[in-house]
């Protein structure tokens, strides 16, 4: 029998509860109208375990269920469905959930621990005509485009060792996907992989190096000439996690470590490593090359890593982190290992996205969801809709959804192919918290403020998710 979940775990409440069902609705109500320039698929994935869960919950380990929207000559689609993974596929034949979190071997069911399963709860990609759903401990896991049914791991023909990040950066010129991973030949091992593949998804390569020491790596920076890798210190032990003790923990005194190598370069020899202040990042915006060799990567740049606590379980700070957009400059040439840091703006923030047709290159637009997404006490208090960067003008704009609404991660989708950068959609899924049930909401990227043009109504919950992606196209 199932167990009910527990009440004392905010990330297991209110926006975050999970949903307990999977749907279809061919033809969701509308108000206003959705562009007809608009055709192709949104798809968004985040954490909604099936089951309880046992030992201690967190956010980021829940089973991934991954939420459609296919739009077409102004008419929306919808289903959800779970990634059918391995391990949700055994606790769904024995009605109960069978793992900690991150697969914690203090808590999880032997059977769990010996399929070393991915829970696919962090993003999913359209690339070379596969739909990918990734988390960053294993390998992606397909599914199919129009009906989200699971089709199983993808490992490039083979040639993929070890597992992938859930944030692979798409190469606009080449078609390349370029990746990495951390842990990368075992949990809590120092190491990182570096991998490319190619417009046709053949993997390219896939080379291994070492990082300072054992961190939560999850996501790093791709410019058109480099590949930056950022070591915070976050750190993962399984020393830690075996006594009881938290397996991520912030260890500031360790420091942070950007490695930087050109994309053509060799792991072993060509990566140097800059260094700086206790930091964590979980999301960049954007990075690019400038004409003097110069490297630029825009950061949502928090103090202190949310979320995890210290080694020995203490808060990291005495009020959840706000992270905010900075820019950071690196010197390849150079003779320091240290670097340049500048704000770009003052809103509290996450979930930083641009137009990716300018992913890589110097670029003037971005726009990311406002407010502390990681507090989930109070959310409303801490929370302020979509904003719209010019990094031009440093000139901001916001969309706030409404008292107790919550809008999610805002994905750009262009007018046309050669629309100017900018111009075109941005789709977020929000939550209305007064009816408990979930909108997507399409506004015009160039007038933010002025209000979503559509908003399309589900009548049924979306919880709160992480990242989502475009693939156009009809299907």
């Amino acid at each position: 029998m199932a167990k009910a979940f527990p009440t004392d775990n905010p990330f297991l409440r209110g926006y975050y509860a999970p949903l307990h069902m999977e749907c279809d609705a061919s033809h969701l109500p509308v108000t206003g109208e959705v562009p007809k320039e608009l055709c192709g698929s949104l798809y968004r994935n985040g954490p909604n375990p099936q089951f309880a869960p046992r030992g201690p919950y967190h956010w980021f380990a829940g089973d991934g269920m991954v939420h459609a929207f296919h739009i077409q000559e102004g008419r929306v689609a919808y289903l959800n469905r779970w990634v059918r993974t391995p391990k949700w596929q055994l606790e769904n034949s024995e009605g109960e959930g069978l793992s900690g979190a991150f697969g914690n071997p203090r808590f999880s069911d032997p059977r769990v621990v010996a399929l070393n399963s991915t829970i696919a709860n962090t993003n999913i990609v359209w690339h070379a005509g596969r739909l990918l759903a990734l988390e960053e401990a294993h390998a992606p896991y397909e599914m199919e485009p129009k009906s989200l049914a699971s089709k199983g791991y993808h490992t490039f023909d083979g040639k993929l060792v070890g597992p992938v990040t859930a944030h692979p950066k798409l190469d606009q010129v080449t078609g390349e996907m370029v990746q990495f991973a951390y842990a990368a030949k075992g949990r809590f091992t120092p190491d990182l992989s570096y991998q490319v593949v190619d417009r046709d998804g053949r993997m390219q390569r896939c080379d291994f190096f070492q990082g300072p020491y054992p961190s939560m790596v999850h996501d790093f920076v791709v410019t058109r000439r480099h590949v930056i890798f950022p070591i915070f210190p976050l750190t993962g032990s399984m020393e830690r996690a075996m006594k009881g003790a938290p397996p991520f923990a912030w260890e500031p005194d360790k420091g942070s470590h950007i490695g930087i190598m050109k994309r053509d370069g060799d792991v072993a020899t060509d990566m140097r490593w800059f260094r700086g202040e206790a930091c964590y990042v979980f999301h960049p915006m954007n990075a690019f090359d400038t004409d003097d060799g110069k490297v630029v990567c825009d950061m949502m740049k928090y103090p202190v890593a949310p979320l995890f606590p210290r080694p020995d379980g203490t808060p990291s700070s005495a009020a959840p982190p706000v992270a905010t957009l900075v820019r950071w400059t690196f010197d390849p040439e150079g003779n320091t290992d240290g670097f340049k840091e500048e704000a770009l703006d003052d809103h509290a923030g996450e979930f930083p996205r641009l137009d990716e047709r300018f992913a890589m290159q110097a670029y003037r637009h971005g726009f990311f969801q406002g407010g502390i997404v990681t507090n989930p006490q109070n959310p409303r208090a801490t929370r302020n809709g979509i904003v719209h960067i010019d990094l031009a003008s440093g000139r901001t704009r916001t969309w706030d959804p409404g008292a107790n609404d919550f809008a999610g991660e805002p994905i750009f989708v262009p007018r046309r192919d050669d629309a100017p950068e900018g111009d075109g959609w941005l789709l977020t899924v929000v939550y209305r918290g007064d009816e408990n049930r979930s909108d997507l909401a399409i506004l015009d990227a160039t007038d933010v403020d002025a209000g979503p043009v559509a908003l399309v109504h589900l009548s049924h919950r979306v919880p709160a998710g992480f990242h989502g992606n475009w693939r156009p196209g009809p299907l």
